[in-house]
């Protein structure tokens, strides 16, 4: 591995150590998956030759489904794809009526993310990208500004067939003329359009004499706009990234609410899967009880469960990866060796001179890790690589430790653990047995 530099380092360990998925420096860590990227990725090659797309990546909490939607975030920007991202929450979802469908929308805006900015934040560049471009290639040609915006609206009239295209038309028109004038206040409230933070058609009228705003109920309609955009403006695509399904079926109270956010996630399917949508990939990630419970769950929607239904002739050794769910396999014991021989090189900096522990470590950390965790440490690799981290953590801290020591202390027990969680129910079981009143 070569040298990791310092950002790279800091990022990853940072968010190991908390639990969470790094933003940058992915391909250092990352480990298997090889069938499930291959489908993905020939998801993106269909999405390129102008079809839609769209995938469930299920798998049990800590068992990686962030860290694949990364993954093929990853992939997909240097295809030269627009990705948008976003995590649902109960005030941001696919559907809502007090502003939380929007509030999903304006999230997916912000996180806006190209090869030239893969950190988010990039609709601004994106859209003066492709002004930019038209108004050099008309200026260059003898044309003038008003060339240039007749060229402009040539180029969009493919996107009023969709829904809102000719108000889309309008606001791209008045971001060129707030372009040609320097007019910054101007591109401000375009771009405030763009992202969906007009609450009211008033003072969207006002600002820029559009009719229409981006709300609670056509949110999605607008996602398949940026999505044909983006191939106009010479992109292959647009990527859609949702994580936390699970809010969605299990975090929601309202039963109404519930059924219309399944509804919107139906009509999404059916978009996809029917060819209504053009260069548009959707990954939605949740848990297996998010799928597959039939109280509350999608497949508590007849009409999703049927359209989300496994190959019954597929099995763990035969399995199908042109269904819309893709299962997360549990990791490996090679895989997890590999997996924290990344980690260890990522914290030595990418020298070997400087690993703190050796493979022998390793295999005896993952076997402590199976005595205390059973085979759970395969399914959720999180609290593995956690508990990994920390003990480098500590071994760098105090040069005078050995790994061996560490391993055999009876102080080192995940926090988590759910043996050690067990072992204080009997304890406080047997405290209780013996009181009396």
């Amino acid at each position: 591995m070569s040298k990791i530099p310092v950002r790279e380092r800091t990022a990853i360990l940072q968010s190991l150590k908390a639990g969470v998925v790094p933003a940058i420096g992915l391909p250092h860590i990352q480990v298997g998956r090889k069938e499930e990227v291959e489908a993905l990725v020939k998801d993106l090659q269909i999405v390129e030759e102008g079809s839609s797309t769209v995938r469930f990546i299920v798998g049990r909490f800590g068992s990686g489904k962030t860290f694949f939607l990364n993954l093929i975030r990853n992939v997909a920007l240097q295809r030269k794809f627009i990705v948008l991202q976003a995590d649902i929450t109960t005030d941001r979802r696919l559907y809502g009526t007090g502003g939380e469908g929007r509030a999903l929308y304006a999230e997916l805006m912000r996180n806006l993310a190209t090869r030239a900015k893969p950190e988010g934040g990039a609709l601004h560049s994106c859209v003066e990208r492709w002004i930019g471009e038209i108004d050099h290639e008309v200026k260059t040609g003898g044309g003038d500004a008003e060339d240039t915006r007749l060229q402009i609206t040539k180029q969009l009239r493919g996107l009023q067939d969709l829904v809102a295209g000719f108000d889309f038309a309008t606001v791209m028109t008045k971001y060129y003329d707030a372009y040609q004038s320097h007019n910054e206040d101007l591109q401000d409230k375009a771009l405030r359009w763009f992202r969906g933070e007009y609450a009211t058609k008033t003072e969207a009228r006002e600002a820029l004499g559009v009719r229409t705003i981006i709300d609670d109920s056509n949110g999605y309609d607008y996602l398949k706009l940026w999505a044909a955009f983006a191939r106009l403006a010479g992109y292959k695509g647009l990527l859609v990234n949702i994580d936390e399904l699970v809010v969605l079926t299990h975090r929601l109270t309202n039963t109404i609410a519930r059924n219309k956010n399944l509804e919107a996630i139906l009509r999404i399917i059916n978009d996809c899967l029917q060819g209504r949508a053009e260069g548009l990939c959707f990954l939605l990630a949740g848990t297996d009880e998010c799928v597959e419970d039939k109280r509350r769950g999608l497949y508590s929607y007849e009409a999703l469960q049927t359209r989300l239904a496994p190959n019954r002739f597929a099995s763990e050794d035969r399995r199908d990866f042109s269904t819309p769910i893709i299962k997360l396999q549990n990791l490996s014991p090679e895989d997890c060796f590999v997996l924290l021989s990344n980690v260890r090189s990522v914290f030595a900096g990418g020298d070997p001179t400087k690993h703190l522990i050796s493979d022998e470590g390793i295999i005896s950390y993952l076997q402590d890790c199976q005595q205390r965790m059973g085979a759970a440490y395969f399914q959720t690799p999180r609290q593995t690589v956690r508990d990994f981290v920390n003990l480098l953590g500590i071994l760098e801290q105090n040069t005078s430790t050995k790994w061996q020591e560490l391993l055999r202390s009876k102080e080192f027990v995940s926090p988590t653990d759910p043996h050690s969680i067990q072992g204080k129910s009997e304890t406080s079981e047997t405290d209780l047995s013996e009181f009396s009143l």
